[in-house]
């Protein structure tokens, strides 16, 4: 059968290119608008009509990025960008990178001038093949396509979509004017390409249950962790975005453990999934004298885990030979350390009302002045994100953003099987909310879904305005069901707790660190037609915390 053609080059090869990336697979492409790109975008614009693709369009090329980010990460399907030339495509690379070092699959197609263009000083115009350096798995440099010259577009779709399995690819595609016709109808035979099967599993490494062990997992870590633990009898060490956060074996106290006598001091074995970030601890175990460490890779991983180069073993897979040992020593060094965790959480629980309940009116008011009390107090990060953690449930989507409140909620989460997620490739601050609004776009349209949950967003007041430009929806762009909890104590404060405020003055401190901001958030959700609400106590936060159908900013003061 013949392909149907318009009456420019770009827009066939657009055409072709597009239809064949959804023929291997890809569901969601990203949009920002741009002259050079108008073939891409037209020929995507005309494919949502007919239900082949989700469009998402984003004015904000790094916003643009982070949605895309979001979208791969709760699909597991490589996710497309495109952008037009120049500074467009410079904008997408915090995204990349993060895609990169968590190994996300995202597509990068940015429009570029012609070769007889480039170097000349021509308008938008720059070096953009290489412009991501080894961030990608693979990159193409397409020549524009001619009549004479149209290229492969649908052997390029496939080499991409296979390349972007385990990371971001770039692909720099050049046009020459026209730059756009009419748009053809997608092309009537199959354009997929059969991809070859894993030839089996990897070989795995073997491991004996024994006292001394501990299973560690960080980011990426998935259930396995969890799995690995039990069939140990090992302690479970879970970061709270390791996908592993639950369990009879969780360890939620673990930082507190770690550095306790007969406890960390009694570690010798190591197994670690994942990408542990969110402690300090856990590195310096792996450091120790004495501490054997096997790390087990994920088929993402770029880097592997291994803090001052004392990892004893990698393993791509491990399998669990015999059972937990039962002797009294096995389970005692499980059981300490679970037990022990539980108490050290309720130690630390907010103080109850000491009173004696009594028929005495005199001591019935007293408890009743001590309740209302305690709930007109300020909330603090633990109140806070406890409550997060108890509102949110298996059919909602929880994003975390890099601040003081990610690791109160690692130290203090009790454990359920939810989906967290945080940007914690690179752990920077970058596209929380543009991560999370791909999140929720994916999560509450997926293909089946009967359950219609919300997407959390748990984040400082600096990481809010490091991404404000995800709050705008162009018109017409689905608004899903978000509800961004801003923890406000008015700066980054996350520097008082580092090694610089001891040795800074606090005026510098003040100026180069905490960065203090004032900015009315209330009209900033206004200023995007987003509802705001404030809590003010923490009587509030469960009312507040209440998921609503329209996105929304809820403000949450706190101390510094």
């Amino acid at each position: 059968m013949t392909t149907p053609r318009s009456s420019a080059p770009a827009t066939d090869f657009a055409a072709l290119f597009i239809d064949a990336l959804v023929a291997n697979g890809v569901r969601d492409v990203v949009l920002s608008p741009g002259s050079r790109s108008q073939a891409l975008a037209l020929v995507v614009a005309d494919r949502e009509r007919s239900g082949a693709l989700r469009l998402h369009v984003r004015i904000d090329e790094r916003v643009a990025g982070f949605v895309a980010l979001g979208l791969a990460v709760e699909t597991q399907r490589p996710v497309v960008v495109i952008t037009t030339s120049g500074t467009a495509v410079a904008n997408l690379h915090p995204a990349v990178l993060e895609a990169h070092h968590s190994g996300v699959p995202l597509i990068i197609v940015s429009a570029d001038r012609p070769l007889s263009l480039r170097g000349i000083g021509s308008n938008q115009t720059t070096q953009q093949a290489g412009i991501f350096a080894n961030a990608v798995r693979a990159e193409w440099d397409v020549a524009a396509p001619t009549r004479a010259k149209p290229g492969d577009p649908v052997a390029l779709a496939a080499a991409v979509v296979g390349a972007a399995a385990s990371g971001p690819v770039h692909v720099n595609v050049a046009f020459d004017v026209p730059l756009s016709g009419s748009v053809p109808s997608a092309a009537t035979h199959d354009l997929s390409i059969a991809f070859a099967d894993r030839d089996g599993l990897p070989p795995a490494l073997h491991l004996e249950p024994r006292p001394g062990t501990v299973v560690v997992a960080g980011t990426g870590a998935g259930a396995v962790a969890e799995t690995i633990a039990r069939e140990l009898g090992a302690p479970l060490l879970a970061e709270v975005t390791s996908g592993a956060h639950f369990g009879p074996n969780l360890v939620v106290a673990y930082r507190d453990l770690l550095n306790r006598a007969n406890f960390g001091d009694r570690v010798e074995r190591v197994i670690i999934f994942g990408h542990p970030t969110l402690s300090r601890e856990v590195p310096a175990l792996v450091q120790r004298d004495g501490v054997e460490t096997i790390v087990v890779r994920s088929s993402a991983s770029i880097d592997d885990y291994n803090p001052g180069h004392r990892v004893a073993r990698f393993a791509d897979r491990v399998l669990v030979n015999g059972e937990p040992d039962a002797s009294p020593a096995g389970r005692s060094w499980l059981g300490r350390w679970v037990t022990t965790s539980r108490a050290e959480l309720e130690q630390h629980d907010a103080p109850s009302i000491d009173i004696a309940i009594s028929s005495e009116p005199a001591d019935q008011a007293a408890f009743n002045r001590a309740v209302i009390a305690g709930l007109r107090a300020p909330v603090t990060r633990r109140a806070l994100v406890e409550a997060v953690w108890r509102m949110s449930w298996p059919h909602d989507r929880l994003v975390v953003g890099a601040s003081r409140l990610i690791r109160e909620l690692d130290s203090y989460a009790p454990g359920k099987k939810i989906s967290v997620h945080a940007n914690r490739g690179l752990a920077g601050i970058d596209g929380t909310i543009s991560t999370a609004l791909g999140i929720a776009r994916a999560s509450q349209s997926a293909e089946g879904s009967t359950q219609q949950g919300i997407t959390r967003v748990l984040l400082g007041d600096l990481a809010l305005l490091h991404d404000a430009g995800a709050l705008l929806f162009g018109e017409g762009e689905p608004r899903p069901r978000v509800q961004i909890v801003v923890g406000n104590d008015g700066g980054g404060t996350i520097f008082d707790g580092l090694e610089v405020a001891q040795t800074a003055t606090s005026t510098d401190i003040d100026r180069v660190f905490l960065t203090k901001q004032v900015v009315d958030l209330e009209k900033l959700a206004g200023a995007y037609g987003w509802h705001y609400k404030r809590v003010e106590n923490r009587g509030q936060l469960d009312e507040m915390l209440t998921p609503t159908n329209e996105p929304t900013i809820v403000e949450v003061p706190l101390a510094r």
